[in-house]
């Protein structure tokens, strides 16, 4: 976001306020994220004028051989800088993006990494795994895939970076999120409110959500959709008075009862078979029956605790406990093998 000049952003803010009403009170979230590389105390300045209130810097990792195998030269002065003039603008949370399994990563760089991130005293950070896709996105064609990690090498990297975090104080929100114990993440997840949608964790998961621009996805009403990719096809389809959409789905009461299963696992790493039955008039299991016999391999694999009555997700299995919920995935692939834990890592 941080690519448009300032008054196209301060255009962007005003446009919106015309169309939406917006909260300008301590209820209202407004989050950015920033690109250290083109950015400075001023940008950060103009944005926290304009209303945001929370910050996302990405910095994928500090090792310099890391940043050149994926052409993402990023001085972590750049990023200090960025914080610091954040907190001096009263921005109330500031997050750190971090990305695992790149080229040339290993246990110990990462660390020596998160090290650095440590010292900024970030309230949340994101720690993604890299999905490596050339034939999907074009720029990873530079990146020489003999220098990934192997899936092994970066599940290890994950879970020292959990337990360096944990160690720090962090809250292991779940999956590829933690956060300070007071932050809002966490006090929602001892809540018990904590939601996740496909852009992450929030406290606003009943919310509707528009997507604005192009390759945009919206959740409205039960329904998903997502506009076009080309910036061309966008402008025809808004000069023509229509939405740019090119395609959507629309949520059965299967999925939003598996919506519902795999949202409470991924947020409190425990599911309540009565509460489901109770929720949605089904006997569980026989409802489930073929994804208890998949919990039942997990529970043996130790990721997770099976119960007649539920299920509680080990420490361990918090590392993985995007493999626990394929369990309750009706659309996923599953001719790849039982266990297809590279994918997940």
């Amino acid at each position: 976001p941080n690519f448009l000049h300032p008054e196209q952003m301060r255009r962007l803010m005003v446009d919106t306020a015309r169309h939406f009403s917006l909260r300008r009170d301590d209820g209202g979230d407004y989050s950015v994220e920033v690109d250290p590389r083109y950015a400075d105390r001023t940008t950060v300045g103009v944005l926290r004028e304009l209303g945001f209130n929370r910050l996302s810097v990405g910095v994928q990792d500090f090792d310099r051989g890391v940043q050149e195998a994926v052409n993402r030269i990023q001085p972590p002065e750049a990023t200090h800088e960025v914080l610091a003039a954040a907190r001096a603008s009263g921005f109330q949370s500031v997050g750190l993006d971090l990305i695992y399994g790149l080229p040339r990563q290993s246990v110990d760089s990462f660390l020596t990494t998160l090290d650095g991130v440590l010292e900024c005293l970030p309230d949340r950070l994101s720690v993604f795994g890299y999905a490596h896709l050339p034939d999907l996105f074009p720029a990873q064609r530079r990146i020489r895939e003999e220098e990934l990690p192997s899936p092994e090498e970066k599940l290890a990297i994950f879970r020292r970076a959990a337990e360096r975090l944990t160690e720090a104080g962090y809250i292991h929100i779940g999956m590829d999120h933690f956060a300070r114990p007071d932050e809002e993440l966490a006090r929602a997840q001892r809540r018990g409110e904590l939601h996740r949608n496909f852009q992450g964790y929030t406290t606003h998961g009943e919310c509707d959500l528009v997507g604005l621009g192009v390759s945009a996805i919206s959740e409205v009403a039960g329904t998903y959709s997502q506009n076009v990719r080309e910036l061309s096809e966008y402008y025809a389809s808004l000069d023509g008075g229509e939405l740019p959409i090119f395609r959507g789905l629309e949520r059965t009461g299967e999925d939003r009862m598996r919506r519902w299963l795999i949202n409470r696992l991924m947020c409190d790493f425990a599911l309540d078979f009565t509460e489901a039955e109770a929720r949605f008039g089904i006997d569980f299991a026989e409802h489930f029956a073929p994804a208890l016999e998949e919990l039942t391999e997990l529970a043996e694999d130790g990721l997770l605790e099976l119960h007649p009555t539920g299920l509680k997700v080990t420490p361990r299995g918090r590392l993985l406990v995007r493999r626990i919920a394929m369990a309750f995935d009706a659309y996923l692939d599953r001719q790849e093998g039982d266990r297809p834990f590279s994918r997940v890592v």
